[in-house]
């Protein structure tokens, strides 16, 4: 059964619902994604396919060589802290001119209300594409709101790949609903009170935090002792 589209408009249907698939980890690190699959996937045709998932590769959520089919990229520890480094140099300089004006974007209030509303409903039970587009639209939001539209467009461009981070971050659990939601209301608070150098501060706390969960994670899965496979004889007690 073809999977039901919210938009209106098709190939930006289907680029929504490929690129929550992917932050909800559904379509996991190295995952293969072709037009065909895609097409049949959503009952369009093969050239709506194909104008979803070159918009995905365009923002990074999806990679693609020459005559290749698109992969979900697969981060290494490198790329990890490569991004969080330059992210929490962009969105600590945003934050730090968005409280000068003492006024937080409505767009970064909602999405806090969504990922409130769902640790308030089922923490453990709250779909990840839904927590990850939110908690992407709360640091969008703040970063597009702050007078320079250059930060923004640099913000843009690492976008597509912190959003696969951010992705992980949330479908493997590494910070808890109640944290993310302490810090965020913490970075929404100094902004109001027009307080730069404590958005500043909070915010670099807030992405550092997530990277080292991330780190963490990725570490202990690269040394994590292959699995075996039972020869059928079961196990001594």
């Amino acid at each position: 059964m073809d999977e039901s589209l919210s938009v209106t408009t098709l190939p930006h249907a289907v680029y929504e619902a490929m690129r929550e698939s992917i932050l909800a980890q559904r379509e996991p690190p190295g995952a293969t994604v072709t037009e065909k699959a895609v097409a049949d996937r959503f009952g369009v045709a093969r050239p709506t396919a194909k104008a979803a998932l070159e918009r995905l590769v365009a923002e990074g959520l999806l990679r693609r060589s020459t005559h290749k089919t698109a992969r979900v990229p697969q981060l290494d520890r490198d790329d990890i802290v490569d991004l969080y480094a330059n992210r929490a140099v962009i969105e600590e300089a945003a934050l730090r001119l968005l409280a000068v004006t003492a006024a937080a974007p409505s767009e970064a209030i909602d999405a806090q209300r969504i990922i409130v509303s769902a640790a308030a409903s089922d923490a453990e039970g709250a779909d990840t594409g839904s927590l990850a587009r939110a908690d992407i639209a709360f640091h969008r939001a703040l970063v597009e709101a702050q007078p320079s539209p250059r930060l923004a467009r640099l913000h843009a461009l690492l976008m597509g790949e912190i959003e696969l981070c951010i992705g992980q971050v949330l479908a493997h659990r590494l910070l808890a609903l109640d944290d993310v939601i302490a810090q965020h209301q913490g970075i929404l608070d100094a902004v109001a009170q027009g307080d730069s150098d404590l958005a500043g501060r909070l915010t670099r706390t807030h992405i550092e935090g997530a990277r080292d969960r991330l780190l963490g994670y990725f570490d202990a899965q690269r040394d994590a002792p292959p699995a075996t496979l039972s020869d059928g004889r079961g196990t001594d007690a």
